[in-house]
């Protein structure tokens, strides 16, 4: 599992001209499912994402998570996030997981968020969406739940350390 979570001070998914979902104050996150994803991705991932400190405290430091902040959340599934264009023009997404398995994933991941209290909004799995934002900082991460779920030998922790 990949995700791409910006920080928005407003976020929200258009479809046919309709608002379909809107935040303020939150993270917009881009979720894309691979073919041997599965509970653990979703566990982990929802973990990090909930406890993530990138907003900032009363001092101006990135001290809080979303909770923290008291912030929401907007899932929009994205298989395009495992896009691999290494070869030619076109870009092959054979390791994004199909629909019928992606699709029951992203209801998961969405249910953990909001088993962590978070108030979740989504977008329209398999739909064009227009997404607008406003990315506050800006915030930025990119996370992939298999270095989540990997634990770091002790040599790891201390060349992060240094």
């Amino acid at each position: 599992m990949r995700v791409v979570a910006q920080r928005v001070s407003k976020a929200s998914v258009v479809i046919d001209g309709k608002t379909a979902a809107k935040i303020t104050n939150g993270l917009l996150v881009f979720a894309g499912m691979t073919r041997k994803d599965g509970p653990e991705d979703i566990e982990v991932m929802a973990e990090k994402l909930a406890h993530l400190r990138i907003f900032a405290d009363d001092d101006g430091k990135m001290n809080l998570s979303v909770l923290d902040a008291k912030g929401s959340v907007l899932v929009v599934s994205q298989f395009t996030l495992y896009a691999d264009c290494r070869k030619g023009r076109r870009p092959s997404f054979i390791r994004a997981a199909e629909n019928e398995k992606a699709a029951p994933l992203i209801e998961q991941f969405v249910e953990k968020l909001r088993s962590h209290g978070l108030k979740v909004e989504t977008g329209v799995f398999g739909a064009m969406m227009d997404v607008d934002l406003r990315n506050h900082g800006p915030v930025t991460i990119i996370l992939e739940s298999s270095d989540l779920r990997r634990p770091r030998s002790h040599s790891q922790s201390k060349a992060l350390e240094a």
